[in-house]
C-alpha cells in the first residue's frame, strides 16, 4: 500500500524530516518526505502492518523539540518506487486532495500533550459535536475546520522556539579530541537557534540568517547522513564553516587571545562585557562586584529593578537560593530546553552583591543556555549578572548597529545575525508549578492551541506596559515574545516590526483588530490606524480573565478577581481591584475595591506617597497626621496634594489593588517613589514576615471591598511601635481574606463553583497563595496562570479570545 501522509505543528527545525527518514529505512519503507508551507508532508509505500508503524511512530513519537498538533492520511495509488529520500522544500500549500480526520470519525479528536505523547485532557466541543477536542499543553489541539494558521492558503507551519544546548553539543564543546572543540556555535536538529534566525517558511538554510555560511564538507557530509544527529540540521556549521567569535574593545579595537578566556580576564577586573547571545546582546559584570555592578546601572540607567545572574551550574544555584521548598519544579525549570530566568529565594551569606537586586530577598537566576555562556560560565568558574544589553524601556538590542550604543567596556560578540529580537523569559514556580512572568525565549513563537475556532484571524494589540501581540486564527493564538513598555520609541518600533514579522511569517492577514479601551495607550492608536479591519474594544480586566480562561481551555462563565495597577473602566474611572462575572464573550462587574483618589493622576503611580495621602483621606478625613513618618517625609509636597485629595470631584478616582500596595509600602516607610512599575509592591511582598499567618479584618460591604479598614490597621500598628514586617503580613493576609469573602459572595448570588484569578498583583505568590486556599476552603475550583502571564503581557491573549468569542457569538 502508499499512503500519503501530512503532519502539522512544529515540526520544521526539530529535525522531523531525518526522524521520518530514520523510520522508513527502519520500516523497509519507500517515498519521500519534505517540507511545505503547511508543515511535513510524507508518502510512503510498503506492507501495511509497516505503514501503519509508521504513522503511529509519527503521531507519538515524534523528536524531543517536536509538538505533533495534526496528523492525517489518505490512501494514493502505489507507484513501485524503491527507495526513500528527503525531497526539497515546497513553498505552496498541501499536496493532499483530501483532508480525512484521523480515525475517519466525525468530531473531535483527542491529540496527544505538549510533546506529542499521550496525556490531555478532554473538553467538550464548543458546537455540540461528539467527542471535543483536547486541550493539554501548550502546542498541542487539533483545529477542527481545518489546522492551524492558515487563511486562504496562507503558510500554516508553526516555528520552533529556541532550544538551550542538548547535553550531545556539550559534550562536543567540552571535548579536546572533537572538531568542535570549545566552538561556540555549536548545535544539533535536537539545539540551538530557531526563531531568532528564522525569516521565511518553510524552515531550510536559505531562509535563515546562516544562509551566508557555506557548509564546509565535513558538515555538509553531516548535514546529508541519515544516521548523523545533525541531518538536515539547519544551522549546522563548524569553524571551518561557521560564524566567528571575536571580543573588541569599545572603540573597536580587536583583543589578542582567546576570546572567551580574555572576557572572563575582563569580568574579573570589573569591566562590564557585552555578549551576543541567541536574541540579542547581554550586559555582563561579576556578579559579586557591587562598584561593578552599580556601574552598570548607572551606564543602563536602570535604577532598582533586578539584574539576572547566570551560575555556572545548578550546584552553585543550590548555593546562592535556597530550592528546598521547590526543588522539583525550580529543577525542572532551571535544567529544561527553555532555561527561562527562575526567581528564587537569595540564601543568605550569598556572595551576590546586594545591588544586583536591592530591596528584594529573590534573585532571578538562570543556567547557560548556549555554547557561548557555557564556555564563558567555565572559564569565569563564578557567577556573573546577565541583564538585556539596551537602555532602560529600550528593546533588547539585537542588531550589530544597536548594540554599539550599549555602554559596555567591551564586546564579545559574532557575525551570526539575529533576525528576531528576544529577551529571556522569566518564571516563578509556585507549589512545584512554572508560572511565567515574562514570556519571551524558549516559548514564543510556539502557539498556544485553544479548544475554540476564530471565524476571522485577529490581531490583538495588547496593553501600553509590558507589551505583546497576538495574531489568532484557526483554533491557534500566536501570542508575541514580550517587548517592554510601549511609552518608548524604540519598543514602538519593535512592536509594529513585530506584527509585520509575525503577518509574514505565520501567513496571517488580520480582518478583526481588538485593542484597550484607554484612548491614550499606544497599542490603541496603532490599532486604529490600521486599514481594512475591524476595530473591536476590550476592556481591559475582562481582558485579563478571558486571558485566563484561554490559558485553561475554558469558555466560563466564572468568577473573575482582577488585581493589577491600573485599567480603563467602563464607567470612565481606573479599575484595578474587581471582581467580574464574565465569560469570554462579556462580563458585568460584580464588586470591586473601595475607590480613593488618585492625586495627580499617572504622577500617583510614580510617586506612591500621593496614594498614602489619598487613602489617609480616604480612611479618616481631612486630619492632621504630623505623627506618621510619612508626612515627615514628604512634608514640602503633604499640603498640596492634601488639598488636591481634598478637592474629590476634581480626582479621577480608582479602585486599584496596585495603588492599594503602594500607600502601605509608602505608610511603612519602603517606598515614597519608584524607579520601575511595580516596584513598591513587589517591596512590600518582600518585606512581609512569612511567619506571620493572622491578617487585618476588613469589611466587606456587600462586594465592596473597605480598603481603608487596611489602612486604618496598618496605621494603628505602626502608632504602636509594631515592626513593619508583621504589619506587611497581616496586610497581604487581611487583603486576601476580604478577596476570598467577596469572591465567594458574587460566586453564590450567580451560581458559580468556579475563580479565575488574573491581573499583575497575582504576581505576588504570598497574596497568591492565601487567595487560592481561601476560595478552595469554600469548595471552589481556581484557574490559575499556566502558559501566559498573569500580569499585562496576557492582556493581548484576552483581548484575542473576546474577539473570537463576539465574532462566533454573531455567526
Amino acid at each position: 500500500m502508499r499512503s500519503r501522509i501530512r503532519v502539522e505543528g512544529i515540526v520544521q527545525g526539530v529535525g522531523f524530516r531525518p526522524f521520518v527518514h530514520g523510520l522508513a529505512v527502519q520500516y523497509g519503507l519507500s517515498g519521500t518526505v519534505g517540507n511545505d508551507g503547511f508543515g511535513v508532508f510524507i508518502e510512503v509505500e510498503g506492507p501495511a502492518e509497516a505503514v501503519n508503524a509508521l504513522v503511529e511512530a509519527v503521531r507519538w513519537n515524534a523528536p524531543a523539540l517536536a509538538v505533533v498538533d495534526r496528523v492525517s492520511v489518505e490512501s494514493v495509488p502505489p507507484t513501485g518506487a524503491r527507495g526513500f529520500r528527503i525531497v526539497p522544500s515546497e513553498t505552496g500549500g498541501p499536496r493532499e486532495t483530501g483532508r480525512p480526520s484521523e480515525t475517519g470519525r466525525s468530531g473531535g479528536t483527542c491529540v496527544p500533550s505538549e510533546m506529542g505523547r499521550p496525556g490531555g485532557t478532554c473538553v467538550p466541543s464548543e458546537t455540540g459535536r461528539p467527542g471535543g477536542t483536547c486541550v493539554p499543553s501548550e502546542m498541542s489541539v487539533r483545529n477542527e475546520t481545518g489546522g492551524p494558521g492558515v487563511i486562504g492558503g496562507a503558510p500554516r507551519a508553526h516555528v520552533s522556539p529556541d532550544a538551550a544546548t542538548c547535553d550531545d553539543c556539550l559534550a562536543e564543546l567540552f571535548d579536546p579530541a572533537d572538531r568542535r572543540y570549545r566552538y561556540p556555535f555549536v548545535n544539533c536538529t535536537n539545539c540551538g537557534p530557531r526563531f531568532t534566525i528564522i525569516t521565511a517558511i518553510p524552515y531550510d538554510r536559505a531562509a535563515t540568517t546562516m544562509r551566508t555560511f557555506a557548509m564546509c564538507t565535513a558538515c555538509a557530509a553531516e548535514y546529508r547522513d541519515p544516521r548523523d544527529r545533525r541531518f538536515h540540521a539547519q544551522p549546522v556549521c563548524c569553524p571551518a564553516c561557521g560564524p566567528t567569535l571575536v571580543l573588541h574593545t569599545s572603540d573597536g579595537t580587536m583583543v589578542a587571545g582567546d576570546p572567551v578566556s580574555e572576557a572572563a580576564a575582563l569580568l574579573r577586573g570589573g569591566s562590564i562585557l557585552a555578549v551576543k547571545g541567541l536574541g540579542g546582546h547581554h550586559l555582563a559584570v561579576d556578579a559579586a562586584d557591587e562598584d561593578a555592578v552599580a556601574a552598570l546601572r548607572a551606564r543602563k540607567h536602570r535604577g532598582d529593578k533586578a539584574f539576572a545572574v547566570m551560575a555556572p551550574d545548578l550546584a552553585t544555584v543550590r548555593e546562592l537560593c535556597e530550592l528546598d521548598g521547590e526543588a522539583s519544579g525550580v529543577v525542572a525549570a532551571l535544567t529544561g530546553a527553555r532555561r527561562p530566568i527562575v526567581l528564587l529565594p537569595r540564601r543568605p551569606g550569598s556572595p551576590i552583591a546586594v545591588s544586583v537586586a536591592p530591596g528584594n530577598r529573590d534573585i532571578g537566576v538562570l543556567l547557560p543556555y548556549t555554547p557561548l555562556h557555557h564556555l564563558l560560565a567555565r572559564e569565569l568558574g563564578r557567577p556573573f549578572v546577565l541583564t538585556s544589553g539596551n537602555l532602560s524601556g529600550e528593546p533588547i538590542a539585537h542588531r550589530d548597529e544597536d548594540a554599539r550604543r550599549l555602554a559596555a567596556d567591551a564586546f564579545l560578540t559574532h557575525d551570526r545575525p539575529i533576525h528576531a529580537g528576544l529577551d529571556d523569559s522569566v518564571v516563578r514556580v509556585f507549589r512545584d508549578t512554572e508560572v511565567p512572568v515574562r514570556r519571551a525565549r524558549g516559548h514564543a513563537p510556539a502557539p498556544l492551541a485553544l479548544p475554540w475556532t476564530f471565524p476571522r484571524p485577529v490581531l490583538a494589540c495588547g496593553a501600553q506596559l509590558k507589551s505583546t501581540f497576538c495574531l489568532a486564527t484557526g483554533s491557534h493564538a500566536f501570542v508575541s515574545q514580550h517587548l517592554g513598555d510601549l511609552e518608548n520609541y524604540a519598543t514602538m518600533q519593535a512592536f509594529a516590526g513585530g506584527v509585520a514579522h509575525f503577518r509574514r511569517l505565520f501567513g496571517i492577514e488580520p480582518e478583526v483588530v481588538a485593542h484597550d479601551l484607554h484612548p491614550e495607550y499606544l497599542s490603541t492608536k496603532y490599532a486604529l490606524t490600521l486599514d481594512g479591519v475591524q476595530p473591536l474594544g476590550v476592556q481591559h480586566h475582562h481582558a485579563h480573565i478571558a486571558s485566563c480562561l484561554a490559558d485553561n481551555g475554558e469558555s466560563g462563565p466564572v468568577v473573575g478577581v482582577a488585581l493589577d495597577g491600573t485599567g480603563y473602566g467602563t464607567d470612565g474611572t481606573i479599575w484595578g481591584g474587581e471582581l467580574l462575572v464574565a465569560d469570554l464573550a462579556g462580563f458585568e462587574r460584580a464588586g470591586h475595591l473601595e475607590p480613593v483618589p488618585m492625586p495627580g493622576g499617572v504622577t500617583a503611580i510614580r510617586q506612591p506617597w500621593r496614594m498614602a495621602a489619598a487613602f489617609l483621606h480616604s480612611a479618616y478625613g481631612p486630619k492632621d497626621f504630623d505623627d506618621l513618618d510619612v508626612v515627615r517625609r514628604n512634608q514640602d509636597r503633604w499640603p498640596a496634594v492634601a488639598a488636591l485629595v481634598a478637592n474629590g470631584p476634581a480626582q479621577r478616582v480608582t479602585s486599584s489593588a496596585g495603588r492599594l500596595f503602594d500607600a502601605v509600602s509608602a505608610l511603612l516607610g519602603i517606598r515614597d517613589t519608584v524607579t520601575y512599575d511595580g516596584q513598591a509592591a513587589v517591596e512590600l511582598e518582600q518585606r512581609a514576615d512569612p511567619g506571620v499567618r493572622g491578617g487585618y479584618p476588613v469589611d466587606v460591604a456587600g462586594t465592596v471591598i473597605r480598603s481603608t479598614d487596611l489602612i486604618r490597621a496598618v496605621v494603628g500598628d505602626l502608632r504602636r511601635g509594631e515592626a513593619s514586617e508583621v504589619i506587611a503580613a497581616r496586610f497581604h493576609h487581611g487583603l486576601a481574606e476580604a478577596v476570598v469573602t467577596a469572591t465567594t459572595r458574587v460566586a453564590a448570588t450567580n451560581g458559580l463553583e468556579v475563580v479565575a484569578l488574573s491581573g499583575g498583583v497575582f504576581c505576588n505568590t504570598l497574596l497568591l497563595g492565601a487567595v487560592v486556599d481561601g476560595l478552595r476552603r469554600h469548595g471552589l475550583r481556581v484557574l490559575l496562570h499556566r502558559r501566559i502571564p498573569c500580569n499585562d503581557g496576557g492582556i493581548s491573549l484576552g483581548q484575542a479570545v473576546v474577539a473570537g468569542a463576539r465574532d462566533r457569538a454573531t455567526r
